[in-house]
């Protein structure tokens, strides 16, 4: 027998009395956190599990809390204080981002979609996430686990499939309550997204919503092939690490021959992955051939 899936909303109440009562006490999300802090935590998550950022984010903003502060840091004092945050270039646009904004923008974050969009290293999800979580604009906030919820809870499917844009911003603005609720609205879908309504293992007796249209089908699978799980070790991404872990423990540029035992498996995949370092502008050679980190040469 077909399970007709209803059309499902998700009523704001219920999922507000939740996070209320439910929520993670993330250091971002308290009073007083300004906007430039919190652009700089939206950085740091990026591909990257909360418990690490939360052992870099508070020492961060403590050292550099303002985009002129964090301005006028060396690019190698940013990399070194990025640690094993993963995807270095980050931490560069970050830096990038903090120069045009002191420079541009009176060392305030930009209130707006447009304008923060186009500052270095900020794409759509981010821009959104400042404009709804520091300055309260009822815009749709739309990562990994919004799109799963509203996937499962709205459209009775396991997984969200390949994003758009288009569709899902227009999925979240359609569930978006008045204004004043919106911005707590979204982060606390994004929340019951990351605690509750998990991808491999959701908690579906935990749940707020009295109505999903995945659970009113049946919990119907996931179509298609099994996601990949993406792998580190072995790959470039982990001997880049390896090489940039010798060049935070110096504070000088390094010979080539200091840089060879980071990575002694494969001599040619570790050539690879320092030319792909200088390319990205996160390593520097010095005239008389040693390496060091950006700005250090």
């Amino acid at each position: 027998m077909t399970h007709i899936v209803p059309e499902i909303r998700i009523p704001a109440g219920g999922l507000l009395d939740w996070y209320q009562q439910s929520r993670r006490d993330l250091p971002w999300r308290q009073p007083g956190v300004t906007a430039w802090q919190i652009l700089v935590s939206e950085f740091m998550l990026q591909q990257t599990p909360v418990a690490r950022v939360l052992s870099i984010w508070p020492d961060w903003v403590r050292r550099w809390p303002t985009p002129s502060a964090t301005a006028a840091a060396s690019a190698a004092d940013v990399l070194r204080a990025w640690g094993k945050l993963g995807y270095p270039r980050r931490a560069k646009r970050l830096h990038e981002c903090a120069t045009v904004i002191a420079r541009d923008h009176g060392d305030a974050v930009p209130d707006d979609v447009d304008t923060l969009l186009r500052l270095p290293g900020v794409g759509s999800y981010t821009a959104r996430a400042i404009a709804c979580f520091a300055y309260r604009q009822p815009v749709p906030v739309v990562d990994t686990n919004v799109r799963r919820v509203v996937a499962r809870a709205v459209h009775g499917r396991a997984e969200a499939g390949p994003p758009s844009a288009t569709r899902d911003h227009a999925d979240v603005s359609a569930l978006l309550p008045g204004e004043e609720a919106a911005p707590q609205f979204s982060v606390a879908l994004m929340e019951l997204g990351a605690i509750v309504c998990t991808a491999r293992s959701p908690r579906c007796g935990l749940c707020p919503l009295n109505e999903c249209a995945w659970r009113h089908a049946g919990y119907p699978p996931a179509q298609g092939p099994a996601r990949r799980v993406q792998q580190y070790a072995g790959t470039d991404r982990q001997v880049r690490g390896r090489l940039l872990d010798v060049l935070r423990a110096k504070d000088s540029p390094v010979t080539g021959a200091e840089l060879d035992v980071a990575w002694l498996t494969d001599c040619a995949q570790r050539d690879r992955a320092l030319d792909s370092l200088l390319a990205d502008g996160l390593v520097t050679r010095t005239t008389d051939g040693r390496f060091a980190l950006a700005g250090e040469g």
